[in-house]
């Protein structure tokens, strides 16, 4: 990969002590819990996330939350289940008969499957019925969070134009 003078002095740029802002690549180490405090995922012990801000990439709950912080805060942030993976949605559930997943090796409860635009989880096999949920395995739960925010950088031109982070932490094309 070739970059241009300006794209090479902002990956190379030190840290900012600005806040979070709009078009910010923003790097984040954190733990994600439900409300019985079970860890749900965690970026412990492996690499950190990093995220365009402003830009839709992580939750949105969490990323009105971060906006305006710096490098080096740590944080608590509750994110009510509306503004994480929604409200659960009775009428994203539905039964199909087990003939419409022919061809689906090893069907079984808890397996993901990806619809015409919409993954959907298998929550129960009964006979020819099988239980699809299009809800998010996480909605209709609130989110718990512990974060600190490890960098805070300019983006590059390359990196909003696609709308997300390139390089460490985030896509790779």
């Amino acid at each position: 990969m070739v970059f241009c003078a300006a794209q090479l002095a902002q990956l190379f740029a030190p840290e900012r002590t600005m806040a979070i802002a709009h078009n910010d690549v923003v790097t984040i180490h954190y733990t994600l819990k439900d409300d019985s405090d079970k860890v749900i995922d965690s970026s412990a012990g492996g690499e950190p996330l990093a995220y365009l801000h402003g830009h839709g990439n992580i939750i949105p709950g969490l990323e009105r939350e971060l906006a305006g912080k710096n490098v080096g805060d740590r944080l608590k942030v509750r994110v009510p289940a509306a503004e994480g993976y929604g409200e659960y949605d009775r009428a994203l559930v539905q039964k199909v008969p087990r003939r419409a997943l022919k061809g689906i090796a090893n069907l079984r409860v808890g397996l993901r499957l990806q619809a015409a635009h919409q993954a959907v989880t298998v929550t129960r096999i009964a006979g020819d019925l099988v239980t699809l949920d299009g809800n998010h395995p996480l909605a209709g739960q609130n989110l718990n969070f512990d974060v600190e925010i490890t960098a805070v950088r300019a983006a590059t031109e390359e990196e909003l134009t696609h709308g997300h982070v390139h390089g460490a932490g985030g896509h790779h094309h």
